[in-house]
């Protein structure tokens, strides 16, 4: 029987998320701005807004195969480390080995060869992206796949989950300081241009994420805590069995639904604040901070609830909440109160579900993976995840090539339709996720078919 993960190591495993949320969001909240830029935000346009076939822009197209290729590279990641036999481990040697092209590669996204609308810009961006998903990849799918290995039971998975998310939250809450230090950049230190204050503030920020993926690589003996096995079934073989799961395809066809809704608004923040709302980006700074720790109140209250209600009753009543307050984005700058107590409020409110879903899907899957271990006798938690966030990546690129199709219908102050459009898109897609979960079948084994 191998020794329960401690708190200090529960701990450092949530660094290790801190560090993929600061760069993940870093590139979910900054890379649209920067090459297809408001005409107000004081930065260059670097691509082409060229619109193809009436609805594909260049954006569109990069950021759509860019994650296509990222997604279809999860499952042979996720098979080499479920069946790796070294001696250290499956899962810590692969992330070690990701860390530092992950920061690099997110670095040079945000260096253009040229700082002007150029061709160049777009063969270097859509290389340099399909680099960064990749690298990232490497880490976060072994990462995943080492939760329910090291947390056994279903009290220690919501547990983990929940430090797991807490490191999400705060690598947004850090993530979202990028525009507050690219402004002190600019003013302090004699940066004569917005773009290159912003490339100084970007490999700031990765430096500090590429600190925070070594802490569980550093921190975590996975042999002294993990009683998990190399398997040896097939690739092929081992996806049948995942995708035959009838609560596991629930789960990710509601999964694909909420995180399609969930990138169309993460897309979307900067220009609500500045097109919608008229505000400066670097409030999104605040915002954020505003929503981690109302989500910090609610983490608490969530374990609490788990223990009386089940995972499937929050999980169901927090997408239908936060669906009718994605609605409330259409509305942005029209309601009858000051620009900053709207955007506020939205955030406030939206934290108070997200708190739920940034902590049960996760313990949710675990325990699905831990169904099908028992059952099958072979420990394909890699696969598992990897399936998950293969739709998941496929979700977010379909959320970001819809939001930049948007922009095509307005994006700009006085002409604003398409921006306000994905709060109608947003409030549609999360109620139809909620519906889709309300198939699914809570046990006290999650994933019974």
């Amino acid at each position: 029987m191998k020794p329960a993960l401690p708190l200090s190591r529960q701990i450092a495993y949530a660094f290790g998320m801190m560090g993929y949320s600061i760069l993940i969001n870093i590139i979910s909240v900054i890379l649209v701005y920067l090459y297809v830029p408001p005409e107000t935000s004081g930065l260059p346009p670097l691509i082409t807004q060229m619109v193809i076939f009436g609805f594909f822009n260049v954006m569109t197209i990069i950021t759509t195969s860019s994650r296509f290729i990222d997604a279809v590279y999860d499952p042979f990641i996720a098979q080499l480390s479920d069946k790796s036999r070294n001696p250290s481990g499956r899962r810590i040697p692969l992330m070690k080995k990701a860390v530092l092209p992950s920061v690099l590669f997110c670095c040079l996204i945000f260096f253009p060869l040229h700082h002007y609308e150029s061709g160049v810009n777009i063969a270097w961006l859509a290389v340099m992206l399909v680099l960064f998903y990749i690298s990232t990849t490497s880490y976060v799918i072994p990462y995943y796949a080492l939760l329910p290995e090291v947390a056994p039971d279903s009290a220690q998975k919501v547990r983990l989950s929940t430090w797991q998310s807490v490191g999400f939250v705060v690598g947004i809450g850090i993530g979202s300081n990028v525009f507050n230090v690219t402004d002190l950049v600019q003013s302090h230190f004699g940066v004569e241009t917005r773009l290159a204050a912003l490339q100084v503030s970007v490999v700031g920020f990765a430096l500090l994420a590429g600190i925070a993926l070594l802490i569980p690589v550093l921190a975590i003996n996975e042999k002294h805590y993990s009683t998990a096995v190399p398997h040896s079934v097939p690739l092929k073989q081992a996806l049948q069995q995942a995708l035959k799961n009838r609560n596991f395809l629930l789960f990710i066809v509601a999964d694909f639904s909420y995180f399609i809704a969930v990138t169309l608004i993460t897309s979307g923040l900067l220009y609500f604040l500045k097109v919608l709302l008229q505000l400066p980006e670097a409030l999104g700074n605040k915002l954020m901070m505003t929503m981690v720790l109302v989500s910090f109140i609610f983490y608490p209250i969530i374990n609490l609830l788990v223990k009386k209600t089940g995972k499937k009753r929050i999980v169901f009543i927090s997408l239908v909440l936060l669906s009718f307050i994605f609605l409330g984005i259409y509305y942005l700058g029209r309601f009858p109160l000051g620009p900053e107590k709207q955007i506020f409020l939205l955030i406030g409110l939206a934290a108070i579900p997200l708190a739920s879903l940034n902590i049960l899907p996760n313990a949710i899957l675990s325990e699905i993976v831990q169904k099908d271990s028992d059952d099958t006798g072979e420990n394909k938690a890699a696969l598992y995840f990897a399936v998950r966030y293969f739709f998941v990546k496929i979700a977010q690129t379909m959320g970001t090539a819809l939001f930049v199709m948007s922009l095509n219908y307005g994006k700009d102050v006085g002409n604003d339709f398409g921006v306000r459009l994905n709060g109608l898109l947003g409030f549609g897609l999360c109620f139809l996720a909620a519906l889709i979960f309300l198939r699914f079948r809570e046990t006290e084994k999650a994933g019974t078919p």
